[in-house]
């Protein structure tokens, strides 16, 4: 399984929102389950869009706050409003899910496979929440 470190409010924004395009820079093939990790910085120029609600959003830092599954990545076409950003690369997520506990670990750029022991604590509260 593969993560991504996203900053805040960004990360949130998926977690707790409605944020189901991120947009990168680069593009990749990986497509399938991923985590979502909080990285530690806040972006200070973040411009959520009109009618965003944030509703007590934990702001957690540091830490895989969700996991998603990327279904595809494709180039700006002027798509994929409002979260979309022009001339970028936009990964498509679904089926997000909030985890209700932070798992703390250290981010990374570009996608990268956290320890077993990560991964498992993250996929741990997903099969308590579904029993």
């Amino acid at each position: 399984m593969k993560a991504l470190t996203i900053k805040q409010p960004w990360a949130d924004a998926i977690a707790h929102g409605s944020k189901r395009t991120e947009n990168r820079t680069w593009t990749t093939r990986y497509r399938g389950p991923i985590l979502i990790h909080a990285g530690v910085s806040y972006d200070r120029h973040a411009d959520l869009p009109d009618g965003t609600v944030v509703l007590d959003w934990p702001d957690y830092r540091g830490a895989i706050i969700a996991t998603a599954e990327l279904i595809d990545v494709h180039f700006s076409a002027g798509c994929c409003t409002p979260w979309g950003e022009p001339d970028v690369y936009h990964w498509q997520l679904t089926e997000v899910y909030a985890l209700p506990e932070p798992v703390l670990t250290k981010g990374r750029l570009q996608l990268w496979t956290p320890a077993p022991a990560i991964i498992r604590a993250a996929l741990d509260q997903i099969e308590e929440d579904a029993s």
